[in-house]
């Protein structure tokens, strides 16, 4: 029997309440049995009326709310094509599955099995692979203990401006280098060591790489690999292959496991445009697999894949101090980036989903969502392109990249304006390096890609 699923929660009320009310003539029975014996009312019976009866009429009004809000959210006037309702989905013929919402929940679990996994691989893998390249934990200067500064530098300001060091010097009779000293071991005292880095980038390197390897022998046997009208042909009437099942919960688990991991991570300073970076491209995600959009979501998660796990080698090659490795590999980067965000996506992407799919099943308003968001996704990418650009010009001047500074790491610049002279010559490194980690004193390169 075909049902159609916008009818569901109003079901599932009318049994609630019939269920409600069954329980609710019970109780009426049972004080009236007790009545006619004469011993009134017990206690247990007397509360459980009270609430049966107050709470009957606003629980069964919540649960009408409740599925008129589901009916309003999944309506499919917004989600389908014209003339296309959720019941001619809800009962495919034997074998054949579509996309449902309530697979996306099996990302969850996996996603603190993702996360137990990168936990697991950075102290056996990661972090044995650091020890054989040398990349130790720096061991950094820890402020002294003072509950006046540890007060200011939780609840008001991490870098105190003159007016505030000043108070403080006068507050605490201490010199204000000496307040400034303190500010700035504090700071460095939370910032994440180069094996922390090195470990986190090498689990990511493998994700991507891993993911990059399984969607390109997954889509080089697909049609819409090579002919993306095939993303439209019988849309939304396409059938769910486990093949596109797989690859779409894993990406999806691995960005909640990401987020999941920025709360137990040290902070950094990208903390809340990660957070919400993570949260929009879930949001992606899961809008096109319950759309059914996947065979072209398949290709967007293809295209970004490409060069991310170059970055993270890149990043990789930084930490190890392998300076031609690390300029190398983000010129590879780089050309690989503007040539899948600024060509294939705009000229082989964009032009499926805003033509192709047009000529075969025509605009609809989720349909002219999906595409806002994917134009929105082009300019960030032509933004990135443009500082990643630039940063590589910088490179080619200076002869080398910069740094990864996305954490609380204290500029040598910044160090040294309030260092005096003799702790300056003491905190140079024997290599004539700045200090942080090897041989990068510019600007970021790998700060640009917080967004990506």
């Amino acid at each position: 029997m075909r049902i159609a699923v916008r009818t569901l929660p109003h079901a599932a009320s009318s049994r609630v309440w019939k269920h409600l009310q069954h329980v609710h003539t019970q109780t009426t029975h049972a004080r009236g049995r007790e009545r006619e014996k004469g011993g009134g009312e017990s206690f247990a019976t007397r509360i459980f009326s009270f609430f049966s009866s107050s709470s009957l009429s606003e629980f069964s009004s919540f649960l009408s709310n409740m599925a008129a809000l589901s009916a309003w959210f999944w309506n499919e006037r917004f989600w389908l094509p014209h003339n296309v309702t959720w019941a001619d989905l809800a009962d495919p013929a034997p074998g054949v599955e579509y996309p449902k919402a309530g697979h996306l929940l099996s990302a969850l679990p996996l996603a603190l099995g993702i996360f137990a996994v990168r936990i697991v691989f950075e102290r056996c893998i990661a972090g044995p692979c650091a020890s054989i390249l040398q990349i130790q934990t720096e061991l950094s200067r820890r402020a002294q203990p003072n509950a006046v500064l540890e007060k200011v530098f939780t609840s008001i300001t991490k870098s105190p401006d003159s007016r505030h060091l000043e108070g403080l010097s006068k507050q605490l009779d201490w010199d204000v280098r000496k307040v400034q000293r303190w500010f700035r071991q504090r700071r460095n005292q939370d910032k994440p060591s180069t094996r922390t880095k090195f470990c986190e980038s090498m689990w990511r390197f493998t994700f991507y790489l891993c993911i990059f390897i399984y969607g390109i022998r997954f889509l080089w046997q697909s049609p819409w690999m090579w002919d993306t009208r095939h993303c439209w042909y019988n849309y939304p009437y396409q059938v769910l292959t486990s093949g596109l099942y797989y690859y779409y919960i894993t990406e999806l688990s691995f960005y909640w496991s990401l987020m999941f991991s920025q709360f137990t991570d040290i902070k950094r300073k990208d903390f809340l445009i990660m957070f919400v970076h993570h949260l929009a491209t879930i949001s992606l995600i899961s809008f096109s697999y319950v759309n059914n959009m996947l065979r072209v979501g398949s290709l967007v998660m293809c295209v970004h894949d490409t060069s991310d796990f170059l970055l993270e080698a890149a990043k990789l090659a930084n930490y190890a101090k392998y300076q031609r490795l690390c300029d190398f590999l983000f010129v590879v980067f780089s050309m690989i980036f503007f040539g899948t965000r600024l060509i294939i996506f705009p000229f082989w992407i964009l032009n499926t989903t805003l033509f192709e799919s047009w000529e075969i099943i025509g605009p609809y308003p989720s349909w002219w969502l999906f595409n806002i968001l994917l134009l929105v996704l082009q300019v960030l990418h032509i933004i990135w392109s443009y500082l990643i650009a630039r940063i590589a010009f910088k490179a080619i001047m200076r002869g080398k990249v910069s740094k990864d500074d996305r954490s609380d790491i204290e500029s040598s610049s910044e160090e040294e304006t309030e260092m005096t002279p003799k702790e300056r010559l003491k905190a140079a490194s024997p290599r004539g390096e700045n200090g942080t980690n090897g041989h990068f004193g510019s600007k970021s390169w790998s700060q640009n890609h917080k967004n990506w």
